[in-house]
């Protein structure tokens, strides 16, 4: 007998658009584990000031992170808030380039649905963010890398508890679909 498979759920997408809100109620909806966003503890000391060094930390960070938490998951049901996806994003916005085994990993690391969160919610600042102006710009980077690899994806959209029945409406979907 084979143990089920292991569904990744990844919610991604521009700064403050409610990734990290998002992912903490699928993950509460569904009674499984949230891979947290591994940069948002990595930056709080770095003021703004971020190396391609850092980048690759993040990228290191990010994988023990999710793959510490795999044996929490739930009814083989794991949802990540972010992906390395977004180590390669802000490289290619802040240094030109993405270090080569990032880009061999990101090929290799599969999940199986994506939420990219739309950007109809206004910007909240926090020290962490840096680009208020350019979230439509990120917006189609991350339709544009989703696309690249093929990936299964949903925009979510809403103001409230509208955005959040979105995701699990759309998460529900996909569920659906894999187990018809």
């Amino acid at each position: 007998m084979h143990a089920p498979q292991l569904l990744k759920i990844a919610v991604v997408g521009p700064e403050s658009t409610g990734k990290s809100t998002m992912a903490k109620q699928l993950a509460e909806h569904w009674n499984t584990v949230c891979v947290p966003e591994y940069a948002r503890y990595y930056c709080q000391h770095l003021n703004n000031q971020y190396t391609l060094q850092d980048e690759l930390n993040m990228y290191y960070g990010q994988i023990a992170l999710e793959e510490s938490l795999i044996p929490l998951a739930k009814d083989n049901l794991l949802i990540a808030d972010t992906t390395i996806m977004t180590i390669k994003i802000w490289s290619d916005h802040l240094f030109g380039h993405t270090p080569e085994e990032v880009l061999r990993e990101i090929a290799r690391r599969e999940y199986d649905f994506y939420l990219i969160m739309d950007i109809d919610l206004p910007w909240e600042d926090d020290p962490l963010r840096d680009f208020p102006e350019d979230r439509p710009h990120f917006l189609e980077v991350w339709k544009t890398e989703l696309n690249k690899l093929k990936a299964s994806y949903s925009v979510i959209s809403g103001q409230g508890t509208a955005r959040s029945e979105n995701g699990i409406a759309a998460v529900s979907r996909f569920l659906n679909s894999r187990f018809r």
